[in-house]
């Protein structure tokens, strides 16, 4: 009797431990396509990521780089003050979007141009996401927008 409650134990742990496994396969699997890594301009230019990753970059638009074609194509340099990466973007900037700002693009790096697919930038006067702080303290060129 003893036996066959000690299987039965054994039986039980194993079920959870094959259901936990094909849990954590699906949540990969949902999350494949929707897991973006952030990379500061300085880091694409040391090591250009392959043309097949989407990932994000961040930093400050470039003074002097933005540039509104005769389409809806627009281009600009984003910088975090060690490297500068070209991006092109076809469609609608945010509002807040300008040289000298904060921001976030979604895209790939193909032929030495980050073709963005979606631009993210400030919400309001002081807002930077946390991301392009951290890549702009790591080059020492943050200024907090509170301190005057």
């Amino acid at each position: 009797m003893r036996g066959l409650k000690k299987q039965r134990r054994i039986q039980v742990i194993m079920l959870a431990i094959v259901c936990l496994a094909g849990a954590a396969a699906l949540i990969g699997y949902g999350f494949r396509d929707g897991i973006n890594f952030f990379r500061p301009p300085s880091d694409i230019v040391a090591a250009p990521p392959p043309p097949t990753e989407v990932f994000r970059i961040g930093g400050l638009v470039e003074d002097g780089t933005l540039v509104r074609g005769q389409g809806e194509t627009i281009t600009f340099n984003v910088t975090d003050g060690g490297a500068s990466v070209a991006v092109a973007y076809t469609g609608v900037l945010p509002d807040l979007f300008g040289e000298g700002e904060g921001m976030v693009g979604t895209g790939s790096y193909v032929d030495g141009v980050f073709q963005a697919t979606e631009i993210l930038a400030r919400h309001d006067e002081t807002y930077m996401p946390a991301e392009v702080i951290d890549a702009l303290q790591d080059q020492g060129v943050y200024r907090d927008p509170n301190e005057s």
